[in-house]
């Protein structure tokens, strides 16, 4: 070996010996390892961040927004709160909640897909009385699965396109993925469900942790032209069920209904008095279209400037409102600012809320101007509560977020766009149509993610250029000498997938494809085929939660360890190989 090839082999080791480690964060690591590989010259100063304009990167954290806007614009909701269902079986609903995960992660980020669907998986779980471990794995692994059918799903198959545009002069498509990763989610998607489930520990799944979260009293308006006029009110009860949303009665004409208003006829104006968390009433107000109990200071607010958000303040005895009502302090016209609800334990709300006397103690839900949370905090003289990341659902853009992100995809799998231009356009749209406001643009972005993309890169074409991949390619040739390309392609598979298990999955795809390359050449068979089985196998992180975010992100909530994982995951990963093989081979073949 020479010495470049000693220097790149050391510091990968090293990478892959601190991910393991788990003390520092993967980006920090990457990134180190990307400055002293500069230093020591086995990476070229021109070529140092290469990597952080790289297709691959870009891809990566323009999916994040794109995913963004689609759960602001309300088209997750479109799909989950008509058929997400807490009286179904374990089993029904393990497999409908798979089926839904699967598709979404196909078509958005896969980590965005699950942090998507988790909420409503352990809130469908809590109504149901049952434990979220039972339901969150699954779940998790259903995303990851459903990932690698499209180019856009993981990060593996966007780096795999990318390094296959550099080393044979084309990328894969969009659904060039399709056979071989849809072939392998679906066949994990019916082991998960049928299967997996009764495969996880129960003893780690007995307890259902309750959310931290405030119940408010609220009120929404129906709106003129609404499709509920004319219902009884009793008729919205399914609409709350599924929302978790309780109906506490109906404000008319400023005055409250009681013994009559299950049985009223709704009409334009009237108020539903509920009783929700933020993200429920969120949820309520957009299945049925409703409006916030001031319905014009909010549409003056959504016209005035950036939009709006929603900020949660408590309030103290020194409060500005304090024994005051929102209306008399004069909140709406001074502040520009709407009070959504009110969370007060132990007593009851009677009147309008913008009408009742603020205690101390209380916690105020209010629609604020955006990035005017902190001025209208210390304008009542409130503490704020801790930022939960609430969001006011744009519903009336879904299906504008919906069609703009259909045509980038669709655009981008005829050849008419570049993938990452596609995408560019959909984000721009999103910050223009207001769907993703400006001010959170860059929030969205996962950057730790972009900068261990943007590190491992250089380090990945740089082993490549020295020469590293063909001694790891002669290595495993070597290894499975006398054996058929089919054996060969099984065996990168496996150990590319045993890599996946303890690493990032970015960085073992890096490490995996040019190796891949090598020894197809080696054998002097098409590379495809082996640049479609680390694709594969580089997603399929399912023993360990260190090996996906997606693990990592359900182990808190679900109550795992960290030796649960392989339980499920051992027979997944043996059946992705076994359908996986026999599709690359007939779909790329050799």
């Amino acid at each position: 070996m020479t010495t470049d090839q000693i220097i790149l082999f050391t510091l990968f080791g090293a990478v892959f010996g601190l991910l393991l480690w788990g003390r520092f964060r993967y980006d920090i690591v990457a990134f180190t390892a990307l400055m002293v590989g500069v230093v020591l010259g086995v990476v070229p100063t021109q070529d140092a961040f290469s990597g952080f304009g790289h297709p691959a990167t870009l891809v990566v954290a323009l999916v994040l927004v794109v995913s963004a806007g689609l759960v602001r614009s309300g088209a997750v909701f479109l799909i989950t709160r008509t058929l997400v269902d807490a009286t179904r079986s374990l089993g029904t609903h393990i497999a409908l909640m798979g089926a839904i995960g699967g598709v979404l992660s196909a078509f958005m980020n896969n980590v965005a897909a699950l942090a998507l669907l988790m909420p409503v998986d352990i809130q469908t779980a809590r109504k149901a009385g049952r434990a979220p471990g039972l339901s969150l794995m699954p779940l998790s692994f259903a995303t990851i699965l459903g990932g690698m059918a499209t180019l856009i799903g993981t990060p593996p198959n966007i780096i795999i396109a990318s390094i296959r545009e550099e080393s044979l002069g084309a990328p894969f498509a969009m659904f060039d993925f399709a056979p071989v990763g849809g072939a392998a989610a679906i066949a994990g998607l019916i082991f998960v469900a049928l299967i997996g489930w009764r495969l996880i520990p129960q003893d780690t799944t007995q307890t259902t942790p309750e959310a931290d979260l405030s119940q408010y009293i609220a009120e929404l308006t129906v709106p003129e032209g609404s499709k509920h006029l004319g219902k009884r009110l009793a008729e919205l009860d399914d609409a709350a069920d599924k929302a978790d949303v309780a109906i506490l009665g109906l404000i008319r004409d400023g005055k409250r209904r009681y013994g009559q208003a299950r049985n009223a006829l709704l009409q334009a104006g009237d108020a539903l008095v509920l009783e929700a968390t933020p993200d429920a009433l969120d949820e309520f107000r957009t299945s049925l279209d409703l409006a916030v109990a001031d319905a014009k200071r909010e549409e003056a607010l959504r016209a005035d400037g950036e939009g709006v958000e929603i900020i949660e303040v408590v309030v103290p005895e020194a409060a500005r409102i304090h024994g005051k009502t929102a209306q008399s302090i004069g909140l709406a016209w001074r502040q520009r600012t709407v009070l959504l609800g009110i969370s007060r334990q132990g007593t009851r709300i009677t009147k309008h809320l913008r009408k009742t006397v603020v205690k101390t103690g209380d916690i105020l839900l209010l629609l604020v101007p955006r990035d005017t949370g902190p001025d209208v905090t210390d304008w009542l003289g409130c503490l704020p509560l801790a930022d939960r990341g609430l969001a006011v659902t744009e519903n009336g853009k879904v299906w504008l977020a919906i069609g703009l992100f259909a045509g980038a995809v669709a655009a981008a799998s005829v050849g008419l766009l570049y993938l990452p231009i596609a995408l560019g356009l959909v984000v721009v749209a999103y910050v223009l149509t207001r769907i993703v406001p400006l001010s959170e643009l860059y929030d969205h972005i996962n950057w730790p993610v972009v900068v261990l993309l943007g590190s491992m890169i250089p380090l990945g074409a740089a082993l490549e250029s020295s020469g590293g991949t063909e001694l790891i390619a002669d290595a495993l040739v070597s290894w499975t000498g006398g054996l058929p390309a089919w054996a060969v392609l099984t065996v990168l598979m496996i150990v590319t997938m045993t890599l996946s298990d303890v690493l990032n999955n970015t960085a073992t795809t890096i490490v995996a494809a040019p190796v891949g390359i090598q020894m197809a050449q080696s054998l002097n068979v098409s590379p495809d085929p082996f640049l479609m089985a680390v694709a594969v196998a580089a997603s399929s992180a399912f023993l360990t939660p260190i090996g996906h975010k997606n693990n990592t992100l359900i182990l808190g909530p679900g109550g795992y360890r960290f030796g649960d994982y392989w339980r499920m995951g051992l027979p997944l990963e043996v059946i992705v190989v076994a359908v996986s093989i026999p599709v690359i081979l007939v779909v790329w073949p050799l």
